[in-house]
C-alpha cells in the first residue's frame, strides 16, 4: 500500500473516532454537566430568561439536533462566544495559542533531545555507579510532587537569585521566549526529563541485547557507530511513539505552570473557565485537543516509514 492510500484509509478510519469524541463531550456537557441555562441565568431568574436563554443556545431543540449544531461548531470553528467574557471562543484559542506553543515546543525539543541523550549515556556504562545513581537521582525526582517544583524554582531562581521573573508576560514573542519563558521552560524540562529518561534508557539496553549489535561488535566496529547508527535506529521507533503519547499530558502539565506564572495561554483559560463554568471554551478545547492527538498519532505511523525502511503501510 503506498502512502497515499494508506493516508486516506487512515483519515477514513478517524471519522468514526472522531464522531465517538464529539458523542462523549456531547453526552458529558448536556445530560451531566446540567442545563447550562441555569448557570447564565443566575441563582435568581424567572422561568422567561431561562427559556430565553435556551432558545438562545439552542438547548430547547431535541438532543439529535444539538449534535448536529455541535458537529458545525466543531468543522466550522464557531463555538459562539465565551459566557464569562463575551468574547469569540474561537479568538480565545488562537490568542491564546500563541503563548502555549511558546512554552510546548521548547519544551518537547529540550526534553526529547536531553532525554535521549542521557538515555544513551547511561545505557553505555549500564550496570556501573553511574548508572545506579543517575537511575535513583530519577526515581527520586519522580517522587516529588510537581507543586513543590513550582514553588521551589520560583522561590529560588524567581525571589532569591532574581534570575528570572516569577510571573508576567508581554506581546513581543522574544521577550516572552528568552525574559518570562526560560524559568517555566528549565523547570518543565528538569520534571520531565527523568521519567523520560528511565523509558529511555530501557528502549536503548533492549536493543544491545539483540544480536545484530554483537555481530556489529564481531564485526570491529566502534561502540559509538554501534550506538548512534544501529541502536539508536531501531530505538527510536519507541520514543517518537512516547513522545507522541505524551502531548496530551504536556498540555495539562503546561496548565499549571500558566495558572502559577500567569502566563495567558490556553492551560490558564481552561481553568478560568473551569471555575466560572464556561462550557464553550472547556467544549472547543476538548474537542480540539483530541483532534491534534489523532494528527499527531497519524504523523508518527507516517514517521515509522522513515525511520525503519522494513515497515510497510497495510
Amino acid at each position: 500500500m503506498n502512502l497515499t492510500n494508506f493516508l486516506l484509509r487512515r483519515l477514513w478510519q478517524t471519522l468514526p473516532t472522531l464522531l465517538g469524541v464529539m458523542l462523549l463531550v456531547f453526552v458529558l456537557f448536556n445530560w451531566v454537566g446540567g442545563d447550562p441555562a441555569y448557570i447564565l441565568a443566575g441563582k435568581v431568574s424567572d422561568p422567561a430568561r431561562i427559556a430565553s436563554i435556551r432558545k438562545q443556545l439552542g438547548i430547547d431543540q431535541s438532543y439529535l439536533v444539538q449534535f448536529w449544531i455541535f458537529i458545525k461548531q466543531v468543522f466550522t470553528f464557531d463555538f459562539g462566544r465565551s459566557w464569562s467574557t463575551n468574547e469569540l471562543v474561537s479568538n480565545i484559542l488562537m490568542t491564546r495559542l500563541g503563548p502555549t506553543l511558546t512554552l510546548m515546543v521548547p519544551c518537547m525539543v529540550l526534553e526529547t533531545g536531553l532525554a535521549v541523550s542521557f538515555a544513551v549515556l547511561v545505557a553505555h556504562v549500564r550496570g556501573t555507579l553511574t548508572d545506579r545513581v543517575v537511575m535513583m537521582s530519577c526515581t527520586i525526582a519522580m517522587s516529588i510532587s510537581f507543586l513543590v517544583y513550582i514553588i521551589v524554582f520560583q522561590w529560588l531562581f524567581g525571589f532569591k537569585l532574581g534570575w528570572f521573573p516569577v510571573q508576567g508576560w508581554s506581546d513581543n514573542f522574544w521577550s516572552n521566549l528568552f525574559y518570562y519563558a526560560p524559568l517555566p521552560i528549565v523547570l518543565a524540562v528538569f520534571v520531565s526529563v527523568a521519567p523520560s529518561l528511565r523509558l529511555y534508557r530501557s528502549f536503548v539496553l533492549e536493543e544491545i541485547n539483540h544480536d545484530y549489535v554483537r555481530t556489529a561488535r564481531a564485526k570491529g566496529l566502534s561502540e559509538r557507530t554501534i550506538m548512534l547508527r544501529h541502536v539508536m535506529r531501531n530505538a527510536a521507533i519507541p520514543i517518537v511513539t512516547n513522545v507522541a503519547t505524551s502531548i496530551p499530558g504536556m498540555f495539562v502539565g503546561l496548565f499549571l505552570l500558566e495558572v502559577y506564572f500567569s502566563i495567558p495561554g490556553l492551560g490558564r483559560e481552561v481553568v478560568t473557565a473551569v471555575n466560572n463554568s464556561d462550557f464553550p471554551i472547556i467544549k472547543a478545547v476538548t474537542v480540539y485537543l483530541a483532534m491534534i492527538t489523532m494528527a499527531v498519532n497519524l504523523l508518527v505511523d507516517v514517521m515509522y516509514r522513515w525511520l525503519d525502511p522494513r515497515v510497510s503501510f497495510k
